[in-house]
């Protein structure tokens, strides 16, 4: 049995009242709450652990060193990567991709060359290759999804071609919970010898990640989205492409030497981690894992899909309203727009009844031109929601449908 009041007990924010209201956090697939042994990792670092690592001979720094590489070692078991060699840490998903798309971009992507995105992307895995194609003179081609949220793979082989250079998709769509079937985009891609960056931001929180059985070329995932803290990513590549790209970044700890002729560079995945990293945020992301691992995993997944049909179920009921993402095995992400109503009215008023959902284009604003709007409510679920919240969502939002009405 999956005991969702144990789980809530781990998270010290689900205590807290909004205007006099107990809050009702569905707002997860923006940033998800953090669990207390997440929070005290931080903490105890700060006050007892605190040390540059990689650089120090002392025992702080040692210590820190260690918890930064067992954290490392954590994710490449979260995600099933052949060695910590191919797992980087970064200063989020964002930041993961712009590397890619600047060191794999500036090496392989050239005139006359062309990218491929999805219509479903977060700005995050559009923008930087966008940047890319303005820079190098490529083309940017979009792979389409249809009204009911199902990316048209059928139209992939329509655009691929002999001056594809990548193609860049994401596990789940922020929006419309999608879950693109990856392994045959990646087949597709991969027969016409081009590689695959998956963004795993929402995919990695609502289920099993194999990157090596998946056998994407890249992923990316932030860490404040997996019950980790703020400031802290991961960049999964495949060992082959990273010794080839180029670092994207300078500076100390990338390197092996350097001289005023010429620097040479330290081997993976030190090579992509310039500077002083996230090193807290990196053992704080080891320590969401291990939490995440001491729970019945497929337990928690099917209460979250259980959560989901109920919230689509009691939602697709009130009057006017219509559900954007209607596909089979979608994670838990329901948007939504009301008849005569705005988005934004809808969450000011469902916060003022503690209701803490999102509002706006969701950093995918393809999407919403896609059905002609501005913004859309968006209610997204994470492991300590609970079937009555679904409930006081439902009454808070009639009452404001009612009141905008």
């Amino acid at each position: 049995m999956f005991d969702v009041q144990k789980i809530r007990a781990d998270f010290p924010i689900l205590t807290r009242e909004v205007n006099g209201k107990p809050l009702v956090y569905l707002d997860s697939g923006a940033t998800a709450q953090k669990p207390l042994a997440v929070i005290e990792k931080v903490n105890e670092l700060h006050r007892s652990g605190n040390a540059n690592i990689h650089r120090g001979l002392h025992r702080l720094s040692e210590e820190a060193t260690e918890a930064y590489e067992e954290a490392r070692e954590e994710v490449r078991r979260l995600i099933g990567a052949a060695s910590t060699r191919e797992v980087i840490f970064t200063a989020g998903a964002t930041a993961s991709i712009n590397t890619v798309a600047y060191s794999f971009g500036e090496r392989y992507v050239h005139e006359g060359d062309n990218v491929i995105v999805t219509e479903m992307e977060h700005h995050s895995n559009l923008v930087p290759w966008q940047l890319l194609c303005e820079r190098q003179g490529a083309e940017l081609r979009v792979l389409p999804f249809d009204d009911q949220g199902r990316l048209m793979i059928e139209k992939l082989p329509t655009l691929l071609n002999a001056r594809t250079r990548i193609v860049c998709v994401t596990q789940a769509s922020n929006v419309l919970g999608t879950c693109p079937p990856l392994g045959e985009i990646i087949w597709m891609a991969h027969e016409a010898g081009v590689p695959v960056l998956v963004d795993g931001c929402q995919g990695i929180v609502h289920g099993e990640v194999d990157v090596t059985a998946m056998d994407c070329d890249f992923y990316a995932f932030s860490g404040h989205k997996l019950y980790g803290p703020t400031g802290i990513g991961v960049l999964y590549g495949k060992e082959k492409w990273l010794e080839q790209m180029p670092p994207f970044m300078g500076g100390g700890d990338m390197v092996a030497t350097v001289s005023f002729s010429g620097t040479t560079y330290a081997e993976l995945p030190l090579k992509f981690e310039a500077g002083t990293s996230n090193y807290i945020g990196a053992i704080a992301l080891g320590e969401a894992i291990r939490y995440l691992h001491s729970l019945d995993l497929a337990a928690v997944w099917a209460h979250e899909k259980a959560l989901l049909e109920r919230m689509t179920e009691v939602l697709s009921a009130i009057d006017g309203l219509r559900i954007y993402g209607s596909q089979p095995g979608k994670c838990g992400i329901v948007s939504f727009t009301v008849d005569g109503t705005h988005p934004y009215d809808i969450g000011m008023i469902l916060d003022k009844m503690g209701v803490a959902v999102r509002t706006g284009t969701h950093c995918a604003e393809p999407v919403m031109t896609h059905y002609g709007l501005t913004a859309m409510v968006r209610a997204s679920l994470g492991l300590y929601n609970t079937s009555e919240e679904i409930d006081v969502l439902e009454a808070a939002l009639r009452r404001a449908v009612r009141m905008l009405r």
